[in-house]
């Protein structure tokens, strides 16, 4: 992933770039000291009410007053819009997902639900220094990002059914008995508690995927509350809040920083969609989408999922990008280290 490579990190942080620009470099460098990562916990912070759970349990995908789960209708334009639009690139929306079609794969990121009794194991990072230490809950159902074959990104998505703790990780594989990854995050689904600020995830952002994924679910549920994750070829070298991490190079005057989030202009006319893409379009108005790594223009991402309907996919394509906003969310922040938003 280019998002490594590209990091541009201050100096006062130049010692964790040498874990963090490469593999090759890992191997060279000592890891930094860091805090210990925050044991899985299912203690709430902030109380959630029901919404389209992650299908298989009853674990709503954090609490309502969470940022991704904000709406964003009435933020101002943000003042860097239109370099913003200019630097990701002018094309229609890309939904990275849909059915597997002749392919033995589904299209997209896919999700794994485990019991709660399920036991963890360890898992080595190549970028351990801002990975979670704990026991993740994998085994040969393991669900990976392309196939267990896949050259990509191999993302792994897994929520404990139990306790609603997610677990997610970047280039997940097995050798032998021994499970390895570039980077593994967890999280409290109950909880608004961020990571630590400058620590990656399995994402560019520092930032949970599950919450940003559209899913099969709740678009045939008729609701997607909450925001939608897509990627940008070129962004800038800062995060801001919530994300936790920047993966870029340039001024966030010229280009996004992670963590930017745009929606689509309330004018933007649904007549004529379908009504599973007009569910979607909804989504997009209310709650918008959220840069999160680097990668194609527009790219937005979805479940992996063999039931995804051609008409979605097809009819979520012709969106075009000139019809979305860059927003200024600076006012929703409650405090540094929470997703929590202000009311």
């Amino acid at each position: 992933m280019q998002r490594r490579k590209t990091a541009i990190m201050s100096l006062w942080s130049f010692v964790a770039v040498l874990g963090l620009l490469a593999p090759q470099a890992l191997a060279a460098a000592p890891e930094r000291t860091v805090a210990t990562p925050q044991p899985p916990q299912a203690i709430a912070e902030s109380k959630a009410s029901k919404r389209v759970p992650v299908a298989g349990t009853d674990c709503q995908v954090f609490p309502d007053d969470n940022y991704w789960n904000t709406d964003i209708s009435k933020l101002p334009v943000h003042r860097n819009n239109k370099n913003w639009k200019a630097a990701i690139g002018s094309r229609n929306l890309h939904p990275d997902f849909g059915s597997a079609g002749k392919g033995k794969v589904p299209y997209g990121i896919p999700i794994t639900v485990v019991p709660g009794k399920k036991a963890g194991v360890k898992v080595k990072f190549y970028y351990g220094a801002e990975s979670d230490k704990v026991k993740y809950p994998l085994n040969k159902k393991t669900k990976i990002e392309g196939g267990k074959k896949s050259t990509g990104d191999r993302h792994a998505i897994v929520v404990n059914a139990e306790n609603c703790q997610l677990y997610e990780l970047y280039d997940l594989r097995k050798n032998g008995k021994k499970w390895t990854a570039g980077s593994g995050a967890t999280w409290s689904l109950n909880s608004n508690r961020l990571r630590p600020d400058t620590w990656t995830s399995a994402d560019a952002a520092g930032l949970p995927i599950l919450p940003g994924l559209l899913r099969y679910n709740e678009v045939k549920a008729g609701r997607v509350d909450h925001a939608i994750r897509f990627t940008a070829p070129r962004t800038a070298a800062r995060h801001i809040w919530p994300a936790r991490h920047s993966a870029g190079v340039g001024s966030a005057k010229s280009r996004p920083p992670m963590g930017a989030r745009f929606r689509l202009k309330k004018g933007f006319k649904a007549k004529g969609y379908s009504k599973d893409t007009k569910v979607v379009i909804k989504a997009m108005k209310k709650y918008g989408l959220v840069l999160a790594d680097n990668g194609s223009p527009w790219f937005f991402q979805g479940e992996a999922d063999p039931r995804w309907e051609a008409e979605l996919i097809r009819e979520l394509k012709t969106i075009p990008a000139s019809a979305f906003e860059a927003v200024d969310t600076s006012g929703l922040r409650h405090s540094k280290n929470s997703a929590r938003v202000k009311k």
